[in-house]
């Protein structure tokens, strides 16, 4: 489907976070959902970004200690990271075992289970459980 608009969007690249303890954050993200670090030496001592490949989330420092990045004045909702159904299966065991609070939903055309980080961000982890092309704009 050819888009009306002069550019299209590839993917999400990263959601930033901002956390009280940046090196606990990283340790739960890295533990729980997998992410891999990727520090980048030029940038100093933040963001720290954990990627799922080429998507993932930026940690920054607390209001304040950032003063270059402004604080937003409403708080992110939540957001999500798209598994296939059996990988979904395997988190929610994961989450079990790890100890984790966690709420799992139906949406129909997803199922998502929704968790806290340490700074009480809620974040998604869903699974389409129709095909594609019933739910998806038809051409991507």
């Amino acid at each position: 489907m050819a888009s009306q608009h002069p550019f299209d969007i590839a993917f999400l690249d990263h959601v930033a976070l901002r956390v009280q303890d940046m090196e606990a954050s990283a340790r739960w993200y890295t533990r729980v959902l997998g992410l891999t670090r990727y520090d980048v030496p030029e940038w100093g001592e933040f963001p720290v970004f954990l990627l799922a490949g080429k998507t993932g989330i930026a940690l920054f420092p607390p209001k304040g200690d950032a003063p270059q990045y402004p604080a937003p004045a409403i708080r992110l909702d939540h957001f999500a990271f798209q598994v296939s159904p059996s990988a979904f299966d395997r988190a929610l065991e994961h989450y079990r075992e790890l100890g984790l609070e966690f709420e799992v939903k139906d949406h129909l055309h997803f199922r998502s289970v929704y968790t806290r980080d340490p700074d009480g961000h809620t974040v998604e982890l869903t699974a389409l459980q129709v095909p594609p092309e019933s739910f998806y704009l038809p051409g991507f």
